[in-house]
């Protein structure tokens, strides 16, 4: 593993750098919910006319064709540079687009790719069933085959910005009477078509960013099945893989922030002086360093293989329990300054409280540590 920047990598921190620094937007996302589909649009599409979306994504389809690599300098510039939560083009930006890079087919890849870079298309993820959340595995939606189409039926939740998406990628059983990860399917929904019901789920802070999605006899075109039928969980894994991956190169560097604040502050107030909070302190920044370097190695691993192996779990699990370490010593040292709280704000509180979805979210600590084991260290399987 090299984790040395050659000459070329480090002019390109630079240009990132220089252009992020010119043109980061000086207002935060907004807080309303249409006002921030606006706003996320806006920007991900100034990002495109300036060269910077897909960094690593094939230029026939609207990227620049750059290197891996360059890939993690601009996430690492972007977030060193407040720039904003790509927000509702998540999903489509970082899992779905490079998930369709890898599996689908030509004709997928030109109509949809350039789309989600120019901020024209919205996606979201139908992966998790009431009764199945991180067991992908378990999940009973279902689509028959008649003719040229499939027909849906079941209904998914969790499922992040449904209500303003235009497309899902959406994992459903298309093999009668199949079982776990057999018989599964990874498809390009269309959001829009009819028997599609969408019931948005508010959040106590009276966001709607989550929602249900219920089929009822939802036809799709067989031609928007990606991978081939009955191929949907090795897609799906690859989808996962980048989620877990370098998805969470930005939370890294807000960490690595954080635990500098963090000291600083320990230092000003006194608290330092508590043996127990320096070596908490000590102790985290060290962890901050290693999940760096395992990130490092992860991507040494992604310009030799072409896309993130099951180790990606241990970035995933390791950066969302590191990342609760760091909220809990914030609220610690928060003092007076914990009860100014408005939802949003950048403070401990609001950090703390959305820190509780980075263990549930996107497959949650025990199964990622199931993957671990069984698919890193070859243990036996636990069921």
């Amino acid at each position: 593993m090299d984790i040395q920047f050659s000459t070329e990598e480090q002019r390109f921190r630079e240009e990132c750098r220089d252009w992020l620094h010119a043109n980061v937007p000086a207002d935060k996302r907004p807080m309303d919910a249409a006002d921030a589909i606006g706003f996320d649009k806006a920007w991900q599409r100034r990002l495109f006319d300036a060269g910077w979306a897909g960094i690593n994504w094939p230029s026939q389809y609207g990227g620049r064709g750059l290197s891996i690599v360059q890939q993690v300098i601009w996430l690492e510039e972007y977030a060193r540079a407040h720039a904003p939560w790509i927000g509702a083009n998540f999903v489509g930006v970082n899992h779905g687009g490079p998930t369709l890079i890898i599996n689908a087919s030509e004709a997928q890849k030109e109509y949809h790719l350039p789309r989600i870079l120019k901020g024209e298309a919205i996606w979201c993820q139908g992966f998790s069933e009431p009764g199945a959340g991180s067991d992908l595995a378990g999940i009973k939606t279902r689509g028959r085959v008649e003719g040229n189409e499939l027909v849906i039926n079941g209904s998914k939740i969790w499922t992040s910005f449904a209500h303003v998406a235009d497309w899902q990628e959406l994992v459903l059983r298309t093999e009668e009477g199949s079982q776990r990860h057999r018989g599964l399917s990874w498809v390009i929904c269309d959001m829009h078509a009819p028997g599609i019901e969408i019931r948005p789920i508010r959040k106590i802070s009276g966001q709607i960013e989550f929602a249900q999605v219920f089929y009822d006899d939802v036809r799709i075109p067989l031609e928007n099945v990606v991978g081939g039928l009955g191929n949907g969980w090795k897609v799906a894994m690859s989808t996962l893989s980048f989620e877990r991956g370098t998805g969470f190169i930005a939370d890294q560097v807000k960490q690595s922030q954080e635990i500098e604040e963090l000291i600083d502050r320990a230092r000003a107030t006194g608290a330092i002086n508590d043996d127990r909070i320096a070596e908490a302190l000590m102790q985290m920044r060290a962890e901050v360093a290693a999940l760096r370097a395992m990130t490092y190695r992860n991507i040494s691993e992604v310009v030799r293989n072409g896309q993130p192996g099951p180790e990606a779990s241990v970035i995933r699990l390791f950066t969302a329990e590191l990342g609760q370490r760091l909220d809990r010593m914030g609220l610690l040292l928060a003092g007076d300054d914990i009860l100014d709280f408005r939802y949003g704000d950048d403070n401990h509180i609001a950090d703390y409280l959305r820190g509780f979805a980075g263990t549930i979210a996107g497959g949650s600590s025990q199964i990622q540590r199931d993957i671990i084991a069984e698919r890193v260290l070859g243990l036996p399987k636990s069921r």
